[in-house]
């Protein structure tokens, strides 16, 4: 089985719902996702090319205003992007490393 991430040198920080994490740079925001919880993400319903839209997030990048809607299969992680809002998909994916504020049930 290969690597499912791009090659990496360091983490960089971001936060979802105000918690930070650690994730890996040069890797799409859904990868980072799926380093986050390896267990959940690679069986949610993504396809993984901009497609099916499960993916969606809302996120603050560090040098914008007003946070922006976006693809997280597409975009690629930033250092202090702060991710607002996700997807009922992601949420279910994600639900056991999110404040519990944020879970969902399916």
């Amino acid at each position: 089985m290969s690597e499912p991430f791009r090659p990496y040198e360091r983490l960089v920080e971001i936060t979802i719902f105000g918690k930070k994490f650690q994730v890996p740079e040069k890797n799409s925001v859904l990868r980072c996702f799926q380093y986050i919880s390896p267990e959940t993400v690679p069986y949610g319903r993504f396809c993984w090319n901009q497609d099916c839209q499960y993916c969606r997030i809302m996120c603050q990048l560090p040098d914008d205003d007003q946070p922006r809607e976006m693809l997280s299969c597409k975009f690629i992680v930033m250092p202090g992007m702060a991710i607002t809002d996700i997807s009922q998909e992601l949420k279910w994916c994600l639900r056991a490393k999110l404040p519990t504020a944020s879970a969902v049930s399916r």
